[in-house]
């Protein structure tokens, strides 16, 4: 399963990818900002942030988006900017057929520190320990990024592909069988996941 981060912002953008493999085990795939100029026309920047988004989440390998949720703030034109970008990421995703899951930041840093109240630099080494990585992704949208596609993997119980988000409706049966990207029917990794888990249950 690979996994897409996405930390939102109109100034920066921050887009990481991981790779959940059939052990649950966490690999650092892709990490990038995407930026727009403060001085841009607005459409403008909207435009070249949602193109690029649109060539991360459509090219076909992503299973789920990991999204930071838009909450209340004093900086009001922060917020807006995070709501512009998120709605333009919910709508490319849902076109891609590509399930999203809203995470608080402090769902975030109790996922990937285990401590709701964890500072940057705290989230930041918990994500280079979870990914094996030696050096801190930079800058903190980077990290932010692959920290929501962290929480993302650690939070979901099924982790194989074209799975839904904790208790989602999206993909219902009809889906399964001809999904938004033109399958046909369960992958074989797909089967092994539903009989590891259906095992877990009978336990």
């Amino acid at each position: 399963m690979r996994i897409l981060g996405i930390d939102p912002g109109l100034t920066r953008c921050g887009v990481g990818i991981i790779h959940v493999s059939a052990r649950r085990q966490l690999s650092f795939e892709h990490v990038e900002v995407l930026r727009s100029a403060p001085d841009a026309p607005l459409p403008s920047r909207l435009a070249l942030l949602g193109t690029g988004l649109e060539a991360i989440i459509t090219r076909g390998d992503v299973d789920a988006v990991s999204l930071e949720r838009v909450f209340a703030q004093q900086n009001l034109p922060s917020v807006m900017g995070v709501a512009q970008i998120s709605g333009i990421v919910m709508f490319l995703a849902e076109r891609a057929g590509v399930p999203v899951t809203l995470y608080t930041p402090n769902e975030v840093k109790s996922r990937v520190t285990g401590y709701g109240a964890a500072d940057k630099s705290q989230v930041t080494n918990m994500v280079m320990k979870h990914l094996g990585l030696k050096t801190p992704p930079k800058p903190a949208d980077a990290a932010d990024a692959l920290a929501l596609a962290i929480t993302h993997a650690l939070s979901t119980p099924y982790a194989g592909r074209k799975t839904t988000p904790l208790g989602s409706a999206i993909a219902a049966g009809a889906a399964a069988a001809t999904g938004p990207r033109g399958g046909s029917a369960t992958t074989p990794a797909q089967e092994a996941w539903l009989a590891a888990e259906r095992a877990a249950k009978r336990r």
